[in-house]
């Protein structure tokens, strides 16, 4: 597998650990981050030696959204760049949810805007107490676009129809009730609450385990090559709308969009 340069890859006894790995911004993400992560997904679910899937963030928080500098490149994009990038981000979303093993999210902190997509997107996800949601776009003139699917599966249309509204930050014992996470544990006992959760999967039949997965798939209906397009062109679009652009130029220059100033 490739050396990375925004993650860490690790795989001990059948356990895959992937370690968001930009501390420094709070793991957000740009269009190198979902290139690789979309790598380890794809070539991860072809082995044989791997039984379950760990994902996480180094430091203190998990996935802070988008980059501030690739939001300054995706301003001036064409809409057929924004699409292609926007595809990217679906393709990542629907290879975790599809992922053959169980997508165990370890959720040391924030998990902000498409930070809680990929939360979402997890088979399961268990969460510090000190963790904190928000499906922030909507103040940016924009909209969660590529991870609706997954998250309207985690919480239902009419909670996400308030959260995609609202935009309103929430904590990790909202997120619980809301159903986007499964537990909550105290800061110090994440890892043993990963630990649990990893010997009962590894307890499990593992063709019965992506059986099961296929099952819910099959079942839910979802037509996900269709969702991929749909959400992508619904994205690429805003981006390039004068809300869109004045969105990301007010979140650039650290002020309130226009519409904020009444």
């Amino acid at each position: 597998m490739s050396e990375f340069s925004t993650i860490v890859y690790d795989l001990t006894d059948g356990v895959a650990v992937i370690r968001l790995n930009r501390p420094e911004i709070r793991n957000a993400f740009n269009e190198y981050m979902i290139a690789e992560l979309n790598e380890v997904f794809l070539s991860s679910k072809e082995r044989g030696d791997i039984r379950a899937l760990v994902i996480t963030g180094e430091g203190k928080s998990f996935c802070a959204g988008a980059d501030l500098n690739w939001m300054k490149k995706m301003k001036g994009y064409s809409f057929d760049e924004n699409l292609k990038d926007s595809l990217a981000l679906a393709d990542l979303m629907y290879n975790i949810h599809t992922f053959p093993h169980p997508v165990i999210g370890k959720i040391n902190g924030a998990a902000i805007g498409g930070g809680t997509g990929l939360v979402a997107a997890c088979d399961i996800a268990i969460a510090s107490e000190n963790a904190k949601f928000s499906f922030s776009e909507v103040k940016l003139g924009l909209v969660p676009a590529c991870i609706s699917p997954y998250v309207i599966m985690r919480v239902g249309f009419s909670r996400a129809n308030r959260l995609f509204l609202t935009g309103e930050r929430f904590e990790a014992p909202k997120a619980l009730e809301y159903g986007l996470i499964d537990d909550v544990v105290p800061n110090g006992s994440l890892d043993e609450a990963i630990e649990k959760t990893l010997s009962q999967v590894l307890n499990s039949g593992p063709n019965a385990i992506t059986t099961s997965k296929e099952l819910l798939r099959t079942i839910g209906g979802y037509d996900y090559d269709y969702l991929k397009r749909y959400t992508a062109e619904v994205i690429a679009k805003l981006r390039i709308s004068d809300e869109g652009q004045e969105g990301l130029t007010s979140f650039l220059e650290k002020r309130k969009p226009r519409w904020a100033d009444k």
